[in-house]
């Protein structure tokens, strides 16, 4: 059977820069700066003080108060960046087959607050007051599981979790499920809300997050060589895909497609990046090959960059490995400078930055460069957003466990 080309119709977006698309983009091509201190709860006593956190997000306006208290915050992410793209995409489902329509919707952390509120609850008025939605809120398929049931879709609907690789996963299993013919459609991305203090907490113990906290706005500061660790961040991105051939039948507008997805593990350690890159190395050559593409087509790379040393480093000298010269020569950012670290939903959100830099012609900018690392020697677009054409762009996802994960999206070419 013959592979089918893999397009994207419809994105929506929840991020600490916007609750939308548009003023996502506008943002983050602009050099803007979505963290600051964290608002959610008291900071005081931690190490990390600031967030990119989500703003202005009014749930109950969304989905009435009652669906909006039955959901976690993560799952109302999920839920509003699934509708942003379904309209775009203009999708009507009473008009497609039910069975052939998926979701594929991943996290990384899972949704821990309601445990943790829970958990409160529990110890201060007993067993017998804890909610009976516990469950079902908390459980980490919940937020695909809502689309699935929101919009009568019959088909595939699972959640991966392969931490910060989860978003560039989703996607990738998903085109992979398109490709071979068992889906029409599928909305794919992921979500994460794990702004909450367990989890500040547990980064911080593992001297994970930056403690930058007198400046939260100079915190994230990739390949800078004064950097001192990721600032969390949350949100949402999903994304529609559809077989090129669906699409072009219902007259849909494409956006960008998926020409290749590689993924490989490190085997190596439960936290820290294999130090030679060989597995996120082998993840760009597997993605690059099924492109059919090689160093010179890459335009434009959104790394991973997630402000800490050693990935920073790593990242850095793989992708010397995996494209040789040519790497000096491609502009590479991190978005995560502007927009925090959103964990498992960080590569869907990526990917998006990607097809608007070919849509746009405007490459992001890494923000806070001040000072070269002499380990970090590429163009990382420093601190200004760059004009440039790109018609083929790699967006980078790295996780705990070892997880590498590589996307190659294209300008859309009939």
């Amino acid at each position: 059977m013959d592979k089918q080309r893999v397009v994207i119709t419809g994105i929506g977006i929840i991020s600490p820069l916007g609750n939308d698309l548009e003023s996502t983009w506008q943002g983050v091509s602009s050099g803007q700066n979505g963290i600051h201190r964290i608002t959610a709860f008291d900071p005081e006593p931690y190490r990390c003080q600031m967030a990119g956190e989500v703003k202005s997000f009014d749930a109950e306006a969304l989905f009435g108060r009652k669906d909006a208290r039955r959901m976690s915050r993560q799952t109302q992410f999920a839920m509003a960046a699934a509708g942003q793209a379904i309209a775009a995409a203009g999708l009507n489902f009473d008009h497609e087959d039910r069975d052939r329509v998926g979701v594929l919707v991943g996290s990384g952390m899972s949704a821990l607050e309601p445990v943790f509120d829970s958990w409160q609850v529990m110890e201060t008025k007993g067993p017998n007051r804890v909610s009976p939605f516990l469950i079902p809120i908390m459980l980490p398929d919940t937020p695909g599981a809502a689309i699935s049931i929101a919009y009568g879709l019959h088909g595939p609907n699972f959640t991966l979790a392969t931490a910060c690789a989860t978003g560039n996963d989703s996607i990738g299993q998903a085109y992979r499920m398109i490709q071979w013919g068992l889906q029409d459609v599928i909305l794919a991305g992921a979500t994460e809300a794990a702004i909450i203090p367990i989890t500040i907490a547990g980064f911080a113990a593992m001297t994970a997050l930056s403690n930058r906290n007198e400046s939260p706005e100079r915190a994230s500061r990739p390949f800078d060589l004064h950097r001192d660790g990721f600032v969390p961040g949350e949100g949402a991105a999903i994304l529609v895909l559809e077989s090129l051939a669906h699409a072009q039948a219902r007259g849909a507008t494409i956006v960008g497609e998926v020409l290749g997805y590689g993924m490989t593990s490190d085997a190596y350690h439960v936290s820290a990046p294999a130090e030679d890159g060989a597995g996120a190395i082998k993840a760009m050559q597997q993605a690059m090959k099924e492109a059919g593409v090689t160093a010179v087509d890459i335009d434009y790379i959104n790394a991973h960059g997630t402000s800490t040393p050693l990935n920073d480093k790593v990242e850095s000298m793989a992708v010397k490995g995996a494209l040789g010269d040519r790497a000096y020569q491609i502009p590479m950012s991190s978005t995560k400078s502007m927009t925090g670290h959103l964990l498992g939903a960080t590569g869907a959100l990526e990917a998006v930055f990607c097809l608007k830099a070919i849509e746009s012609g405007v490459i992001p900018p890494t923000i806070n460069y001040e000072t070269p690392d002499p380990d970090c020697d590429l163009d990382y677009v420093p601190n200004e957003p760059r004009q440039a054409q790109v018609n083929i762009a790699m967006t980078n996802a790295f996780g705990f466990g070892g997880h590498n994960s590589v996307l190659i999206l294209g300008k859309f070419d009939r």
